[in-house]
């Protein structure tokens, strides 16, 4: 055999082995302690498609239920993948988790709409489902399900929620505009002229949403988002006038478990709060905020690299996430009541 036939071969075959240890990490990176199972599930007037994942090695159950809220945008019950590790946290609690996809007119919706599909969603898993525990249901919702989250405990039928975990969620939808606009021009070293003329643009919009003003109506304004569809414009005049303060002060005393990044170019993680302080009961809060973390509670740093991101998601997708978050959630649920 000549060097050169060697030579190839060798390249050859240390190709294929790294190959296959790089599959190999893959495999592993994204294999979870869970049981997933497709369901289909009677919610708001749709037949929604979702995952029910369930707890690997603690037997048969009853399993205590966490049910998930999205936040903003067109959503699979795995969010990608990316609630597998949250899922995996639970069932480490000993928790089970649903989640579902969103509606295909999720944009016709409004937060009591959203609301109305997770309480069907609860129904449907402590009617149909042997394996889950009724009495023992919770919520975990991010960002947009802040405004969903008071209502469902608050509507929810007996036994009712018993838990909620609140991930990036603001209490004024307006307000919440507000802050992210602001953070987003800081972010674009916007001087004050510039911020100046676009919080003027963004007061004329919401002017208009105000008094009703149609599509056409917003396309023909000075300052208005070419990218914007007729379908957006709709779902924010339904919605953009939505506050929890209400709802959460309405909610019965149930534990909260509040999460933030410290990032968080969206939501004022601060003012949230202050608000969820003042509005629920004594001893039913506890905070965690996540220093170098964004919006979505991932590292910002990885976030915000879109080669980071990928490859952080293929190979170490729990990694994606800030120290102590997922221990955080799995401690805060074994720690419930019983």
């Amino acid at each position: 055999m000549s060097r050169t036939l060697r030579t190839v071969l060798l390249v050859a075959l240390t190709t294929v082995l790294l190959a296959a240890g790089l599959t190999g990490v893959v495999l592993w990176q994204n294999s979870y302690a869970i049981h997933e199972e497709r369901v289909t599930v009677p919610a708001a007037g749709h037949r929604l498609p979702g995952v029910l994942a369930t707890p690997v090695g603690k037997g048969p159950g009853p399993f205590p239920l966490v049910v998930l809220v999205h936040g903003d945008g067109e959503v699979d019950a795995t969010h990608e993948g990316f609630y597998r590790p949250y899922w995996e946290a639970f069932a480490r609690a000993g928790y089970a988790s649903l989640s579902l996809d969103k509606p295909a007119d999720w944009l016709g919706q409004s937060m009591d709409d959203r609301a109305r599909e997770t309480v069907d969603a609860i129904a449907w898993a402590a009617a149909t489902r042997p394996e889950i525990d009724p009495a023992r249901v919770g919520l975990w919702g991010a960002s947009q399900a802040g405004w969903v989250l008071p209502k469902v405990v608050a509507r929810a039928p007996a036994p009712g929620v018993r838990f909620v975990i609140a991930v990036g969620t603001a209490v004024n939808w307006e307000r919440q505009g507000e802050y992210h606009l602001r953070a987003e021009l800081r972010a674009a070293g916007a001087d004050a002229e510039r911020t100046a003329a676009a919080l003027r643009t963004r007061e004329q919009t919401l002017a208009l949403l105000r008094r009703g003003a149609t599509y056409e109506e917003y396309r023909a304004s000075p300052g208005a988002d070419r990218e914007l569809t007729a379908e957006r414009w709709s779902f924010i005049s339904r919605n953009h006038t939505a506050d929890a303060t209400a709802d959460l002060r309405a909610m019965p005393h149930v534990p909260v478990l509040l999460l933030s990044g410290a990032d968080d170019r969206n939501v004022d993680g601060a003012e949230t709060e202050a608000a969820y302080r003042s509005l629920l009961a004594p001893g039913t809060l506890t905070v965690r905020r996540y220093p170098g973390a964004s919006h979505s509670l991932l590292r910002t740093a990885v976030e915000r690299s879109s080669w980071r991101l990928t490859l952080t998601a293929v190979f170490a997708p729990r990694t994606l996430f800030p120290s102590g978050l997922l221990a955080d959630q799995q401690r805060f649920l074994e720690e419930l009541p019983r």
